[in-house]
Order: structure tokens, then C-alpha cells, then sequence
């Protein structure tokens, strides 16, 4: 698996985020540095398990519509007359 990169944005607004949180409900005021040491942490200890849960979810996804696609090409089916 390749490494899960966030682009610059998307660093940037988390970041923010996490000094929010850790400032309101931690009480402790960090900067942006340590956003984003802790962005990093949290990606190479949570992203591949995070990144494995959407594979999962996507993949439930197709087997359903696989299933749905199943469904409908079984009712298109034609009975033959079976006449003896």
C-alpha cells in the first residue's frame, strides 16, 4: 500500500481543528507544528486501518449492487413452454 498523503488544504484544515479540540477541550494550546506532528502520527498509526474500513465499505457496496444487477437479469429471463 502506497502512503496516505493529504494534500496541503486538507493538512492545514485539520490542523485547525486539532488546536481547536485540544485548546476547548483539553485546555492546552498548541501550534501548528505540533498539529501536525500529531497528523502524522495518527496517519501512519490509524490511516491504513481508517483506509482498509473504506475498501471494506466499498466493496460491501459492489457486492450488493452486483446482487442488484443479478436480481434484475434473473427477472428479464423468459420461461420457456414446457409442453410435452
Amino acid at each position: 500500500m502506497t502512503e496516505l498523503k493529504l494534500d496541503k488544504d486538507t493538512r492545514t484544515r485539520l490542523a485547525v481543528q486539532i488546536k481547536r479540540y485540544m485548546d476547548q477541550e483539553l485546555d492546552l494550546e498548541i501550534g501548528n507544528m505540533d498539529a501536525e506532528f500529531l497528523i502524522d502520527f495518527l496517519n501512519t498509526s490509524l490511516g491504513a486501518h481508517f483506509y482498509n474500513l473504506g475498501l471494506k465499505d466499498a466493496q460491501a457496496l459492489f457486492a450488493r449492487k452486483v446482487d442488484d444487477i443479478n436480481d434484475e437479469i434473473y427477472a428479464l429471463e423468459k420461461q420457456g413452454d414446457d409442453r410435452d
